[in-house]
């Protein structure tokens, strides 16, 4: 799929399984973090929307002025993070890596350096993006 012509239906009707939409207050601060970080592809780039690939499995970012009608935009907060509760893990993501980066960057916090879990057998960072979601970046130990 041409992620950067394919009509929005076509897209849509595409969608398996579960899929992820995060709402955040810029598009682009975002997507930049994420191709930075951890070197996602990200696809039709504008204020209000894009497509961001990891692994090859597509999701999307949506500015909050996209879901105005939408019921979520009551439950918005108007600053601080968002996303509480909830982790994004990123598997086959070099933990390492994607600290060290994020640690250089002013609008992204390590809440947790690259450590080993063998309970679990990986090695994972806990880094929170601009918009305030807690993403993990993970490998096999």
């Amino acid at each position: 799929m041409d992620y950067e012509t394919v009509p929005a239906a076509q897209f849509g009707h595409a969608l398996t399984g579960i899929s992820i939409n995060l709402l955040v207050r810029d598009v682009r601060a975002e997507a930049a973090f994420l191709a930075l970080v951890f070197d996602m592809a990200v696809h039709r780039l504008s204020d209000a929307f894009a497509i961001v690939l990891h692994g090859g499995q597509p999701f999307q970012l949506h500015s909050d002025a996209t879901f105005a009608n939408h019921p979520l935009s009551a439950l918005l907060p108007v600053a601080g993070p968002r996303g509480a509760g909830i982790e994004l893990r990123l598997h086959e993501a070099d933990p390492d890596l994607a600290a060290e980066r994020a640690a250089r960057l002013e609008n992204a916090i390590v809440l947790q350096a690259p450590t080993d879990k063998p309970g679990h057998g990986l090695r994972e960072a806990v880094i929170l993006c601009p918009a305030g979601y807690a993403w993990v970046p993970s490998r096999r130990i």
